[in-house]
């Protein structure tokens, strides 16, 4: 703690917790072993930790907090940036209102709760923890980043110098220069972290990193502004893009090897306001390993999509905005059905993941290998199944249905909320209504939610309010297998760990086609199908989280937009 030992040892006796006997014993034993007197009091078995954290807090009229027993949301914990935490022993907790709830060690610290106040904009009340308590939760929540961390504390002397502002980068071979330090350890702790993609955002006063995990942003320690020219550059060359070029935007990607495994990443630059913008999409190609199961399938779904993947012919769509994993689902499809006897083709902008013994094909504008003509040059090339990345444009789609007519099976996507609403979409496109009733097989949406981290899962039953807003009763809950996760350090504090898809699946049957051809709208398809049987995408949400996969906030989250 930082508050002197004899004043916690005097208060601990003024309260009756220890008496004076005990104090002395304390004394004589923590001379001889270095130990501090609160920690040699706790050993011998005279207070608990929250005993000492209770009497302290009492003592400044505070309350206490148990961190082991509260689940800290993450909008809360992006309050308090990494490296203020970090620095000042401080906790975000609670959020009511305008009041933000802090964690604090010291009880004394009042000085760090004014400069959060100060700091932050925002009312501020301190609670007290147990700092080893403390400690471990801001590891959690925050992550243990030291390499990263000292680099950073290197780069902040003035007398640093830093290749890349002059216009000359550092060799690779001079590998131990700060700025090559710091952006293999900004990757490899991304990667550390289980991160899909790497946010480097110049603002206007400072140059934030923050990495996306389990499709959520956390903020991790952020170098000095000064350096962001230099720390863009050193990425702008490890993905051979043109230096020299600050006014449009440039793609590129990285080979990376980090603690011996390879890393792919794509990466993105646009100029902004205050400098180029850097996002780097980590490919991980362990994803690619999933069966149809691992990607979240009930059975029932799971039934259906086998047999529309099983077709001769026509057109699986894959529908959701964009990070939803519509190019994972499509890459396990791919697996599924890639056999020695059948021959696949995709056409992708750009290839994301190289797999075996399929043919792919990287879209080139700039040489006029456009989706269009790489796809009629394919059909000549008598695949069996087509993937195409996406159906942007009538060349496209046409090129898509007159294949899947002509007795291929064609995988793609389309950027629509919901299953039913590929159907109209293709017919703004440009493509005719019979041609679409003809070729369409099924059509399938979906999002990702956060899975409960499996190592601290536990039952849990959801507040009625959270319940009833999914048209739940007391004893739908009762039957169910709701669960929450405590937080750990496997999940970093979260609850969470990992992502599976809900989804979405509409079957094209001979009702529906006829539907099609006679262009009814979006919403009587969507009343159609759910006739038949279809699952939404927020019921396919509720049964997971009734089966205790994830969470009802979670399920809200993704679907908030379906919930009419």
């Amino acid at each position: 703690m930082a508050s002197n030992d004899q004043f916690v040892l005097e208060i601990l006796q003024d309260v009756g917790l220890i008496d004076k006997e005990q104090a002395t014993k304390a004394e004589f034993m923590s001379g001889g072993t270095g130990k501090g007197l609160v920690d040699t009091l706790v050993e011998m078995g005279a207070v608990t930790r929250a005993d000492i954290t209770r009497a302290l807090a009492n003592q400044f009229g505070m309350d206490t907090i148990d961190l082991e027993e509260v689940r800290i949301e993450q909008e809360v914990v992006d309050m308090v940036p990494a490296n203020i935490a970090k620095r000042y022993r401080v906790l975000p907790v609670f959020l009511q209102e305008d009041l933000l709830t802090v964690a604090i060690g010291d009880p004394e610290d009042v000085e760090t709760l004014d400069m959060l106040r100060y700091m932050l904009k925002n009312e501020i009340s301190g609670v007290v923890a147990d700092q080893r308590q403390l400690d471990t939760a801001i590891e959690y929540y925050y992550g243990s980043n030291e390499e990263l961390e000292g680099v950073m504390e290197d780069l902040t002397e003035e007398n640093v110098e830093l290749p890349g502002l002059s216009g000359e980068m550092p060799r690779e071979e001079d590998g131990d220069a700060p700025i090559i330090k710091l952006a293999g350890l900004i990757i490899s702790e991304a990667f550390r972290n289980r991160t899909s993609d790497i946010h480097l955002e110049p603002l206007e006063r400072r140059f934030r990193v923050r990495y996306r995990i389990d499709g959520v942003l956390h903020e991790v320690e952020n170098p000095p502004k000064r350096l962001q020219s230099a720390v863009i550059a050193r990425f702008k060359l490890m993905s051979r893009m043109d230096l020299a070029e600050h006014r449009i935007p440039q793609d590129g990607r990285i080979q990376f090897n980090s603690a011996g495994r390879a890393l792919d990443l794509r990466v993105s630059c646009l100029p902004t306001s205050h400098g180029e913008s850097i996002v780097m999409r980590i490919l991980d190609k362990t994803s690619l390993l999933l069966g149809l199961p691992d990607l979240g399938f009930m059975e029932d779904d799971l039934v259906i999509f086998e047999r529309l993947i099983s077709a001769p012919d026509g057109i699986l769509l894959v529908t959701g905005p964009t990070g939803s994993g519509k190019t994972t689902t499509l890459y396990g499809v791919l697996n599924y059905v890639n056999r020695p006897d059948r021959k696949i083709i995709t056409v992708e902008d750009p290839v994301e993941y190289m797999l075996a013994g399929i043919n792919q094909v990287h879209v080139r504008e700039d040489v006029g290998l456009s989706f269009g003509r790489a796809l009629r040059a394919i059909l000549r090339q008598a695949p069996n199944i087509i993937l195409i990345g996406e159906i942007r444009d009538l060349e496209t789609a046409n090129i898509a249905v007159n294949a899947s007519l002509t007795g291929h099976l064609v995988f793609s996507t389309l950027h629509t909320n919901d299953a039913p609403s590929a159907v109209p979409r293709l017919i703004d496109i440009g493509v005719k209504p019979f041609l679409v009733a003809s070729s369409l097989r099924g059509i399938m949406a979906q999002r990702l939610v956060r899975t409960i981290c499996k190592n601290c899962s536990e039952p849990f039953i959801p507040m009625e309010s959270e319940y009833k807003a999914f048209d739940l009763t007391p004893e739908d809950i009762q039957k169910a297998n709701t669960r929450k996760g405590k937080g750990c350090h496997e999940c970093k504090g979260s609850g969470y760990r990992g992502r599976k898809g809900i989804f979405e699946i509409f079957e094209i049957d001979e009702d529906a086609r006829r539907m099609v051809y006679q262009l009814t709208s979006a919403t009587k398809l969507r009343t159609h199908a759910r006739e038949h049987g279809m699952t939404t995408l927020r019921e396919d949400g509720i049964r997971k989280a009734l089966a205790g996969w994830t969470t009802f906030s979670e399920v809200s989250r993704v679907t908030q937009s379906d919930a009419s």
